[in-house]
């Protein structure tokens, strides 16, 4: 094997959830196709890689000039903010089209094991954006995961002594889910947070 398939390989394995088998059968379909799919794939890996960066003011990918059309939006509410772990999280709250407000995005959640402490969450940066925009509302939009509900708690207690409303998405049964189907920690959730 060629060692530049070998690097190839190894640097489509640092993808998360990829390992080294699948990186090779990626590699691989990449080659043989290279015309149809490697081609335009390198092209637009390059315009990402010129056009797309990290937005100063919310966390978001986008492209733009100086920030992300959502924070550039004037249509978008300034008075709330929503705290979502990561990008993917703010573009799955975007496909939905249920939020009209600003966002911003952690650095990851508070975790002990994995040594993430205050810092990811920028809260210097958050508090600074409520201050200037006039914020009433910040919605935790955070995993259901320890790290998540310690993350939410350690927000809420930062901002516990300032006129914002801290709020969090709620959890339980899924549209559509069925009750025999659901694990006990979703049903204890969902019976808890019962309105």
């Amino acid at each position: 094997m060629s060692p530049d398939i070998e690097v190839l390989i190894q640097k489509i394995s640092r993808l998360p959830g990829l390992g080294p088998r699948s990186a090779r059968r990626i590699a691989i379909h990449l080659i043989q196709h290279n015309h149809d799919i490697l081609e335009p794939m390198l092209n637009s890996m390059k315009k990402v890689h010129d056009n797309v960066k990290v937005c100063p003011v919310c966390g978001n990918i986008d492209a733009f000039e100086e920030i992300c059309s959502i924070c550039s939006d004037p249509k978008r509410r300034d008075d709330v903010i929503c705290v979502v772990e990561s990008v993917a999280d703010l573009w799955a709250i975007e496909r939905t089209a249920c939020f009209r407000g600003k966002y911003h995005v952690l650095k990851g959640l508070l975790s002990s094991i994995n040594e993430r402490g205050p810092e990811v969450l920028l809260l210097d940066k958050l508090s600074t954006r409520c201050q200037e925009n006039g914020v009433t509302e910040v919605i935790n939009a955070l995993s259901a995961t320890v790290e998540g509900q310690t993350t939410d708690y350690y927000i809420r207690n930062f901002f516990k002594d300032r006129n914002i409303k801290v709020s969090a998405l709620a959890h339980g049964i899924p549209m559509g889910g069925e009750l025999d189907y659901l694990d006990d920690g979703t049903l204890f959730t969902a019976f808890s947070a019962r309105k």
